[in-house]
């Protein structure tokens, strides 16, 4: 593989199931003239049928085309109608549209922009009668001056349409892959009769995420922060508002009210099939910090309880918390919770860098006891997960993920004693002009424990020596799965072996495992790190005088740790990493809060700031002598360029070997979602970098 296939690769980003199980739509992402395309397709999936009528391996039938990208996919519940959300990828400005059509086939029908910007979410009432979804809403939050009003992006003007100013008055005016947060999303509904117009529900300097709704088709739960100074504090928890309540009081909006607020915060509601009670994912401790795993939470949904934690020994996230790019990076996952059974709740858990679909059991109600089983095994991944609630499916599942070093493909389980099926071949079909790497575990040993680990390896590579490269995931809170980031697939089709560690701090495996790392970067996640190597040394896998790090994220620090504190890499190359704790700490769009929660420290106290400092790369600037690339998203608010721009300026005042690559516009991920000849450039410097210096 190199870096030009990535035009090629194909990912299957979201999907729906039909309440019966009859039928699937996934969203289908290829490169067409260096821009992005995302097509709707749907897929038989039959699923409670007899054997007779079953299918292997499902033809799927084209339901959009063209210059578009059409995603969050959701079927009617009678399975005849699907709504989803399109944007323009030739238009970067437009609003992306709520949009419907026949799940037949037939004429795309737009839901009319009155009053609201771009859509963000959407779900469909019990009945099917109306929609319910979030879009942005004037008034501007920050802008100063005449401004376009909300909606009115995408119409092409000679004049510079930018705000005379911002006036800043909360911390939370940005955020990385949105920029600037100038408008709020909030909640509408819009009934499906012809030329009824969309209604908005919900107003007030916050936003709304996550929306489900209830069984009684009136209400509609979602995510919010309203707490006090939640741009200091931020902590949501889950409300729900009665959509019909605004037109029996004749005002414009109606008053949600709060009913699952955890100590700790919650999102990602759904109700019970008796709407009596909200499950959702979160935390009952209050200020938690990293090491603890988000659960399941649940209460009765008039909020008349606090909510209790159903699974509190579980000690594994809820949700796919499993790190490679094969999903592609550019929509959030779905991993549940579902109801789809009043004793029966279904979600994803990451476990071991393996995310996969887990059923809760309820005992006696809610007073009862919680058993849970993993519904499908094996090297998997979960990113998109749908549930099937009708009929003689009823309790079906079917989702989008990896198997092994395989693409994303959709899969299906008719019940828990059966087999899982993969429905579709689309989506991974774009590997087969590739040798793909292979994939060894190794359980390393550390100072604290056996550090599971990746070896990724030509398939012609032997048990030989070869140059290496050891690529550290983000987070730290991330975990390599046994998927390959496509980075590990040029590395080993360009002759490298790549070590993939799951070192201390990586979730899914504990929180044992994550917090001796808190409050200590670079100390015991370095050790992991020096110990992967130092053991496929051992093994006569890699050649010591040849070794590569590579990181991106908290893999970028731990490269400018590693490369300030060691000199046995060759080369480096380092990637929207973090090089002053200090200057990070305000400088990211999350800093103050991410710090608290990771006991990296603040800048309230000379302690705080030398806890900063102590765990900076820039305090060992004048020990790198390794040669660096850094790579960096010029938009990127998570690690900004001011950050890593300080590293590169000593490195250079030093006459030290050292190059610093901005991409302009492009956020933290560009990497693996950014526009494709960035990402090709990107891949590209990368491999020389290490040609040129582990190569000679």
């Amino acid at each position: 593989m190199t870096p030009t296939d990535i035009r090629r690769q194909v990912v299957l980003d979201e999907h729906d199931m039909s309440a019966d199980g009859r039928v699937a739509v996934v969203a289908r992402r290829i490169i067409r003239r260096g821009r992005y395309r995302t097509h709707l397709l749907a897929v038989p999936m039959d699923l409670g049928q007899t054997p007779a009528r079953r299918s292997a391996i499902a033809k799927p039938r084209p339901l959009t085309s063209g210059a578009v990208r059409d995603g969050w996919p959701r079927i009617s519940p009678d399975a005849t109608s699907v709504a989803f959300i399109r944007s323009l990828p030739d238009d970067d400005e437009a609003p992306s549209r709520l949009c419907i059509m026949p799940l037949a086939g037939g004429r795309v029908r737009r839901v009319r922009p009155t009053g609201f910007g771009s859509v963000g979410e959407v779900a469909w009432s019990p009945d099917g009668g109306r929609l319910a979804f979030t879009a942005e809403v004037d008034p501007p939050r920050f802008l100063v001056g005449p401004v376009p009003p909300v909606g009115r992006r995408g119409r092409r003007s000679t004049r510079d349409d930018s705000p005379v100013a911002r006036r800043i008055t909360r911390a939370d005016w940005r955020w990385d892959g949105t920029g600037h947060q100038d408008r709020w999303s909030h909640l509408f509904v819009v009934d499906l009769q012809p030329g009824a117009r969309p209604r908005q529900v919900t107003t007030g300097d916050w936003g709304v995420a996550d929306i489900a709704w209830n069984p009684d088709g009136r209400t509609v739960a979602f995510t919010t922060a309203r707490g006090a100074d939640p741009d200091r504090h931020p902590r949501t928890t889950i409300w729900a508002v009665d959509v019909d309540a605004a037109d029996a009081v004749d005002a414009q909006v109606a008053e949600p009210r709060e009913v699952l607020a955890p100590a700790g915060w919650a999102n990602h509601p759904a109700w019970s099939p008796d709407g009596r009670w909200i499950v959702a994912i979160g935390l009952t401790e209050p200020d938690p910090l990293d090491d603890l795993s988000p659960g399941l939470l649940v209460g009765p949904s008039d909020g008349s309880r606090p909510p209790q934690a159903l699974t509190p020994d579980l000690d594994r996230p809820i949700g796919n918390w499993a790190d490679t790019d094969l999903n592609g990076w550019m929509v959030s996952t779905r991993g549940g919770p579902f109801w789809p059974a009043q004793d029966l709740i279904v979600a994803v858990v990451t476990d071991r860098a393996r995310s996969r679909p887990v059923a809760f059991r309820l005992s006696r109600g809610m007073a009862g006891s919680t058993t849970w089983g993993t519904l499908a095994d094996g090297d998997i991944t979960t990113h998109s997960l749908a549930v099937a609630t009708l009929g003689p499916a009823a309790g079906a599942i079917s989702w989008l993920g990896t198997d092994g070093v395989r693409a994303m493909e959709l899969s299906s389980l008719e019940s828990p004693r059966g087999r899982p099926r993969t429905r579709t071949t689309i989506g991974s079909a774009w590997q087969r002009r590739h040798p793909l790497p292979v994939m060894t575990r190794l359980d390393v040993p550390g100072g604290g424990g056996l550090i599971e680990t990746w070896i990724a390896s030509p398939p012609d590579a032997g048990t030989r020596p070869l140059p290496t490269v050891v690529d550290v995931h983000g987070g730290p809170l991330g975990g390599w799965a046994p998927a390959p980031h496509i980075e590990v697939a040029l590395l080993v089709g360009r002759g490298y072996r790549v070590i993939l560690p799951n070192i201390r701090g990586s979730a899914s495996y504990g929180r044992d495992w994550i917090r001796p790392q808190l409050g200590d970067w670079g100390g015991v996640d370095a050790d992991d790190v020096h110990a992967a190597v130092d053991h496929v040394i051992e093994q006569g896998l890699a050649d010591p005088g040849r070794l590569g790090v590579l990181g991106l994220s908290y893999g970028g620090f731990m490269v400018n740790w590693l490369v300030g504190t060691t000199d046995r890499f060759a080369a480096a190359v380092s990637e929207n990493g973090v090089t002053n704790q200090i200057s990070d700490w305000a400088n990211s769009d999350s800093g103050p809060e991410y710090d608290r929660a990771s006991l990296l420290g603040d800048t309230f106290s000379p302690e705080g700031v030398e806890r900063l400092w102590r765990q900076s790369p820039l305090r060992h600037v004048s020990a790198i002598r390794t040669p660096l690339l850094m790579l960096q998203g010029e938009a990127d608010l998570r690690c900004p360029p001011q950050d890593n721009e300080q590293l590169f300026i000593a490195l250079r005042h030093l006459g030290r070997t050292v190059e610093y690559v901005l991409y302009p516009n492009e956020p933290h991920v560009y990497g693996n979602s950014g526009r494709p000849d960035r990402r090709i450039d990107r891949q590209t410097r990368m491999l020389d970098w290490f040609d040129r210096y582990l190569h000679g």
